[in-house]
């Protein structure tokens, strides 16, 4: 199973960028898919996750800025980001908790994408 992150970039504050992370790897389903992200010099943080009913959580500093979705037949999950500002700045991380293969009854746990770096200008 692999977890392959795009979208991330330079952007002056205020700007806009979407993520996304698709998941590959024979799969039947997923349990909950998230972001996280981390500063330099700072611990990883979750920003969003969304279960596989549609539930979604958010970080208190990316409400009303930042949306997680995701296309379940595509196993990928997005994260659009507005009102970006420098505080913004870190590598982001996408995650997944469980997933199914076809033709397993068991789930396999935590994976993550490669990383994708958010740099935001002032």
């Amino acid at each position: 199973v692999q977890l392959q992150a795009s979208g991330g970039g330079l952007v002056q504050a205020g700007g806009s960028l979407r993520l996304s992370c698709a998941a590959s790897g024979n799969i039947a389903g997923i349990n909950l898919m998230g972001w996280y992200r981390q500063a330099p010099g700072k611990q990883r943080e979750l920003v969003a996750s969304i279960t596989s009913s549609g539930s979604t959580a958010y970080v208190d500093s990316v409400k009303g800025r930042f949306t997680i979705s995701r296309d379940t037949a595509k196993n990928t999950v997005y994260l659009q980001m507005n009102s970006l500002n420098p505080e913004d700045t870190a590598v982001y991380y996408c995650y997944v908790d469980r997933i199914r293969q076809a033709g397993s009854l068991s789930m396999k746990t935590d994976f993550w994408g490669q990383g994708t770096q958010v740099t935001v200008s002032s």
